[in-house]
């Protein structure tokens, strides 16, 4: 039909669109309209939004703590990034290693400062009462998301999430081995008694601190935690009020 239309080439692909107006039942007109995109300059893409790293673990961490790990999707993820998820799976891996990431981001500095507080020259007493005092205050930081995402980002998980769960208790039993190894040195230096069991010291005040994190999400405020501290430090060995 469309043989001897002149400069068209039927070697490529063309839409032509066909309106047929009729006039007393005749076919009087065809007006043919012919839409050649072949020669038109590919568009080019805009160039995708680059994250700062730091900014995007900032953002994840936020994400992971306020929701959960199960709670926080990729959409999430990319949504408050403002990237793609192309974007993200190749600047930080899979939504795990992102979550890992995160978790070793948000932790790092205060991890290191506590740790720096609790062995502070001072008494032992003295060093875990600011430790603990400082975890309360962080704990309802009005600027952040309550409690400790080591503690709340992973409690209940599915059994393909079991290796995040992991990852996360070893967290919690490492802050614990945190404090026995500054029990341990009490010891040494005469602070606590011989027989004092340093393990069960340290899974002790383990205990208070993932506790206050929960009383936290509930949302005890610092006093009522501090209130709780001030009772656990009533538990030391040898502490008299």
């Amino acid at each position: 039909m469309f043989d001897n239309l002149p400069g068209i080439d039927r070697s490529i692909a063309i839409f032509i669109a066909i309106d047929i107006i009729r006039i007393e039942n005749d076919v009087s007109t065809f007006i043919i309209a012919i839409d050649i995109k072949m020669n038109e300059p590919a568009r080019k893409r805009g160039r995708p939004r680059i994250l700062d790293r730091d900014v995007g673990l900032e953002i994840a961490a936020r994400l992971f703590w306020e929701r959960g790990y199960e709670g926080t999707s990729i959409a999430d993820l990319t949504h408050a990034m403002g990237i793609t998820p192309p974007s993200l799976y190749a600047t930080f891996g899979s939504k795990e290693d992102l979550f890992r990431q995160a978790l070793d981001h948000a932790i790092e500095r205060e991890s290191k400062r506590r740790s720096e507080m609790l062995y502070a020259q001072m008494p032992v007493y003295e060093a875990l009462t600011f430790y603990l005092y400082d975890i309360a205050e962080g704990h309802t930081d009005p600027t952040k998301p309550r409690g400790c995402i080591v503690s709340t980002a992973v409690l209940q998980h599915s059994e393909e999430n079991a290796s995040v769960a992991r990852t996360t208790a070893a967290l919690r039993e490492a802050s614990i081995q945190v404090l026995k190894a500054r029990f341990d040195r009490a010891i040494d230096e005469g602070e606590l008694p011989a027989g004092t069991d340093a393990d069960i010291l340290a899974r002790f005040y383990g205990a208070i601190i993932q506790g206050m994190s929960a009383q936290a999400c509930d949302g005890a405020c610092t006093e009522r935690l501090k209130r709780l501290v001030d009772i656990a430090l009533s538990a030391w060995p040898g502490h008299t009020a």
